[in-house]
């Protein structure tokens, strides 16, 4: 009986072995760097290139240097399993990795395509991961490009280095380095990568001149930036932002002297103020003491390099790329408690607050952001801490795009609450959070341990990847099995936005008076 048990036992897994590898079969492809073996997944019917280095790993004398092209290798290098991420601290909570750790080697892209070794000239995505250009991975379930590539989509996601590995400015690296600047290495990796896809996608059965470009988050206003960057623009074919610009207040470039001042002031203050010395320090050490100085990342920087100018100044100018661009952002960005911090929602402490913030433009900011009737005060505090946080920058990135352009310009407000995995009858969401919209409009919320997830949270997300499919196919959102969703160029005077709920509708936008105020405030007009 033993030992016909163990033979049952063998047998079932071999079987599991064949299935797995009957599903999982080898395919390669011939890159201008070496050959790649990745594997097809018959049950999907998508072939993975996973880990696939696109630049040299930026460690030792590389570590704060621009990205340099992989070397080239011979035979056959697997692509089967997701690279290390970026040197980072889950600081967001709700980050999941699928890679080999943390590393400073980190530059490894991952691609989905319907079919390898195929010239079929497919669009392709590029998707730029979040997480505050201070943590994030292209190996993160909710970015997974299979549900994509299932649909007709070459789907790439891309490592970048972050924090003070990704964006630290000093002199001696400006002087150093033979562009005459320092900082917005990130930036910089995003954009080796695009260079990588442009001169390799067609052997993944993609179209480098079809590469479309998304991202939430950090992620989007990476993709604002490679908007406006020359060494990015003319790569692009289509740009798609969810929740975030590149534009004040929301993580936007400063000038290269404040950079390098930021960074210099930062190696003093942890006891290692020459290059020499920084460059000296392992990871471990390094990653200690930054996390001890109690930074939260560096910023990015006008470099005259990646970014000559602000971006309200390169879009004013009409250098940015000059293609279709869908932008929106969610209901709720940021909660209301974050702008009352701690504080009872009463009518007097909400003014408070306002003339803390406004002292200046207290009357016009409580007739945007009214406080009466009293029950209003929370759903104007939400409004608020949004603007302020990320949502009036991504409005200003589509502005500034309809204004000096002649390309389509699609809004959306993402507005569906997604069912909490506890349940908490108490507990009532002022609208859709930040990062919420990700697995819906990627295709992933089957990847969401979340078992009060309905059937109307994947219709809803199948209707939102028809409109992105679109899009990245033809740079128009529409199909004929689809409620027409107009841009803003079409509007004759209205700005029709999508919402995206358990019921699609364009409306008109109500909320055109507030940010044109925030972009008095912030000086962006």
């Amino acid at each position: 009986m033993k030992n016909f048990l163990s033979k049952k036992i063998c047998l079932l897994f071999l079987m599991v072995f064949i299935n797995h590898s009957y599903s999982q079969q080898a395919v390669k492809v011939e890159t201008k760097y070496g050959t790649l073996e990745g594997v097809h997944d018959k049950e999907k019917g998508i072939d993975l290139f996973l880990g696939v280095p696109f630049a040299e790993p930026p460690v030792g004398e590389l570590r704060w240097k621009a990205p340099r092209p992989p070397k080239k290798w011979q035979g056959i290098k697997p692509a089967r399993e997701f690279g290390p991420a970026a040197v980072q601290t889950n600081v967001f909570g709700d980050m999941v990795y699928r890679g080999k750790g943390t590393s400073e080697d980190c530059l490894y892209l991952n691609i989905w395509t319907p079919e390898a070794n195929e010239n079929k000239a497919l669009p392709v995505l590029v998707y730029f991961y979040g997480g505050g250009l201070v943590a994030g991975d292209g190996s993160e379930p909710r970015y997974d490009g299979a549900s994509m590539a299932q649909k007709g989509i070459v789907t790439v996601t891309v490592n970048y280095r972050l924090n003070v590995f990704g964006f630290l400015a000093h002199p001696e690296l400006t002087e150093e380095a033979p562009y005459g600047a320092s900082g917005n290495y990130g930036l910089l990796d995003q954009n080796a990568a695009l260079k990588w896809v442009y001169e390799n996608i067609e052997e993944f059965g993609g179209d480098p001149e079809r590469i479309t470009i998304a991202g939430e988050s950090a992620g989007s206003i990476s993709v604002s930036a490679h908007m406006a960057s020359p060494l990015s623009r003319d790569l692009l074919a289509g740009a798609i932002g969810e929740s975030g610009a590149s534009i004040k207040p929301t993580l936007a470039p400063v000038p290269l002297a404040e950079a390098e001042k930021t960074g210099k002031q930062f190696a003093g203050n942890i006891g290692h103020p020459s290059l020499k010395e920084l460059r000296s320090l392992s990871t471990d050490e390094l990653f200690k003491l930054y996390n001890e100085s109690g930074r939260f990342g560096f910023p990015t920087v006008i470099d005259s390099y990646f970014l000559p100018q602000s971006l309200p100044e390169i879009f004013k100018n009409g250098d940015q790329a000059q293609i279709p661009l869908l932008v929106g952002w969610n209901s709720a960005e940021m909660p209301s408690v974050s702008l009352m911090q701690g504080q009872e929602f009463s009518e007097s402490n909400y003014k408070e607050k306002i003339k803390e913030l406004y002292p200046e433009n207290f009357d016009r900011v409580m007739e945007l952001y009214p406080a009466s009737p009293v029950n209003e005060i929370r759903s104007s505090a939400t409004a608020l801490a949004s603007d302020r946080f990320i949502a009036y920058s991504t409005w200003k990135w589509a502005d500034l795009h309809l204004n000096n352009s002649d390309q389509p310009v699609y809004r959306y407000i993402f507005s569906r609450i997604r069912p909490s995995t506890q349940e908490n009858p108490s507990y009532k969401p002022e609208g859709a959070p930040h990062a919420s919209e990700i697995e819906y409009f990627m295709g992933n919320l089957g990847l969401i341990d979340n078992p009060n997830l309905t059937e109307e949270d994947f219709q809803i997300s199948g209707t939102i990847q028809k409109y992105l499919v679109n899009f990245i196919k033809t740079g128009n959102p529409n199909s004929q099995d689809l409620l027409n969703w107009p841009s803003l160029r079409e509007s004759n005077g209205i700005i029709p936005v999508m919402i995206m709920d358990s019921e699609f509708k364009v409306i008109q936008s109500q909320e055109e008076d507030r940010y044109e105020f925030h972009d008095e405030f912030y000086g962006n007009n």
